[in-house]
């Protein structure tokens, strides 16, 4: 009997206390949601830090409808209310007890005001909840959150979390993120910690904590020395870094340039023709790419992914064709006449571009990247490329190689260098010259319409699209040797390349110029570029 009382005793003081902590917990929660309803951004930030420190579930939607700008005050009774608008109505409830309040009239009302302290204060509060949170994505934009907001408290919190992380990419942002509220403790020797760790970050965010580290650091501690010597490696990691981006946005406009000139370079090796209207057909490729996703979102939403790779056969056909009627039509009549063959071709190229302006308008056209080309890869810490760009240089190599192959493992490409190099001659042993010149100018248009389905993902669909490259194209051609492919590779490369360098320090007006001045002044010790034709006809 006595044994039972006792159990009896021990139970009802267990939930007796159970109760007590229930309802101390809801005190808190409550006093904490009061900071809300006072007029302060300071009592915001102070409410915020409150219910971070809880740790109770019901905080995290009531930090992120402040963050939204759902949250506000009662003016009855001061009760603080989150609501959203779902289908047109905007359904309130009380944040402590989830009570709905009826109907929301917003007279009855006050907003909670933010600004960016209340902002980053929000964004760190909700980030020691995700944490924890099962997805991957959610944890790692927690960390960075806590990473751009450090605070000596976080460091418990991040530890505990860093021993049951097992994703390694997740464990590198908590990593930095503890790190960063390191070197904000008051312990020197963790401090020290945080300082080497944010060593290995290379990001202007770690740089910015680093020098506020070395401002504070009494000049010749310990701590001043190792923030000063992070700073500087990280300088020079820094620097890599951009040089490393720089010479990539280099590749990046040289593959843009070999797209747009190799066409160019074809027809111009071959025929000797200045087509000034090749840039328009850079054009017609980059409008068959609008006109292609424009039947495929209205027919097949569902291929609007592979839209893209749809328009590249199509845009090659319509450009290619346009080509040769304009190489049947008006060239092959001014084979000989360079100066008839520019002016016609510079009028055609006008012509193109009012008939363009009157089936679409002269507004930029919108051509939808698909999401295998949006968004940016980092391959090392502090270099992102963009995933557009990568593609596209990827795409310039696939087309550079398929010429290759045309013009190496094919009849056609057999006769098109017969011609190159002394077409007397070829035409002298049956090969049809006339024939190859059509289809020699409907491959380089066609090559060019490709290239304007690449640059529709990176540049605006207008009439104009094509004009802003004819000159660079031309540039290429000649730099890298009027007809020779491998040429054409490397002077695309170096002039994209040298062209991004040139950039931050004389502007990109300034920095073609002095590629263009560089270029004249080549041409005088090398006429034929870095790699001249072969042949008598080519020596002659």
């Amino acid at each position: 009997m006595r044994v039972a009382c006792l159990r009896a005793c021990a139970l009802l003081l267990i939930l007796v206390t159970a109760a007590l902590g229930r309802d101390a917990r809801a005190d808190a929660f409550g006093d904490a949601l009061a900071g809300f309803a006072r007029d302060s951004y300071a009592d915001t930030i102070a409410a915020v830090e409150k219910l971070s420190a809880l740790g109770d579930p019901r905080a995290a939607p009531v930090l992120r409808a402040l963050a939204e700008g759902n949250l506000y005050v009662r003016k009855s009774d001061q009760a603080v209310v989150v609501a959203r608008e779902d289908g047109g109505k905007t359904e309130a409830a009380e944040a402590a007890t989830g009570r709905p309040v009826g109907a929301f009239k917003a007279d009855e009302f006050d907003k909670v005001r933010v600004n960016n302290r209340v902002r980053a204060a929000v964004q760190a509060a909700l980030g020691t909840f995700d944490l924890v949170h099962p997805d991957a994505r959610t944890r790692i934009a927690a960390a960075r959150a806590l990473f751009r907001s450090p605070d000596a408290k976080n460091i418990p919190l991040l530890e505990k979390s860093l021993e049951a992380e097992a994703d390694a990419a997740v464990r590198a942002e908590k990593e930095l993120a503890l790190a960063a509220s390191r070197v904000l403790s008051d312990k020197a020797q963790v401090r020290l910690e945080g300082v080497a760790r944010l060593k290995t970050a290379a990001t202007p965010e770690a740089r910015n904590l680093l020098l506020r580290v070395a401002g504070e650091a009494e000049k010749g501690s310990a701590l001043h020395a190792a923030a000063t010597d992070a700073i500087a490696s990280m300088d020079s990691q820094i620097r890599l870094a951009r040089n490393a981006e720089i010479f990539f946005q280099g590749l990046s406009l040289g593959s843009v340039l070999l797209l747009a000139a190799i066409g160019l370079a074809i027809t111009f090796g071959v025929m000797g023709v200045i087509n000034m209207a090749h840039g328009e057909m850079v054009m017609l490729g980059a409008y068959t790419t609008f006109v292609v996703q424009q039947a495929v979102r209205a027919w097949v939403p569902e291929l609007m992914e592979v839209s893209v790779l749809i328009a590249v056969p199509v845009a090659f056909l319509v450009s290619g064709a346009v080509g040769i009627g304009l190489e049947r039509g008006a060239i092959r009549h001014l084979y000989g006449r360079p100066i008839e063959t520019l002016l016609m071709t510079w009028g055609v190229s006008m012509i193109l571009q009012q008939a363009v302006r009157v089936a679409f308008g002269s507004t930029n056209r919108e051509v939808t990247s698909p999401s295998w080309m949006s968004g940016t890869m980092e391959i090392a810490s502090g270099i992102a490329l963009t995933q557009n760009r990568v593609v596209i240089i990827l795409f310039g190599l696939i087309v550079f190689g398929l010429v290759v192959l045309v013009t190496k493992k094919t009849w056609f490409g057999l006769q098109m260098r017969a011609v190159t190099q002394n077409r007397a001659m070829a035409a002298s042993m049956g090969i049809r010259t006339g024939r190859v010149d059509a289809m020699t100018f409907g491959l380089g248009s066609g090559i060019a319409g490709m290239a304007g389905v690449a640059l529709a993902q990176i540049d605006n669909v207008s009439p104009n699209l094509g004009q802003g490259y004819i000159v660079d194209s031309f540039m290429v051609v000649v730099f890298g040797g009027v007809g020779n492919l491998l040429g054409l590779l490397l002077g695309s490369s170096i002039l994209g390349v040298v062209n991004k360098f040139l950039e931050p320090f004389a502007g990109a007006v300034l920095g073609k110029i002095f590629v263009l001045v560089a270029i004249i002044v080549f041409i005088q010790f090398r006429p034929r570029g870095l790699f001249a034709l072969k042949g008598r006809a080519a020596e002659a």
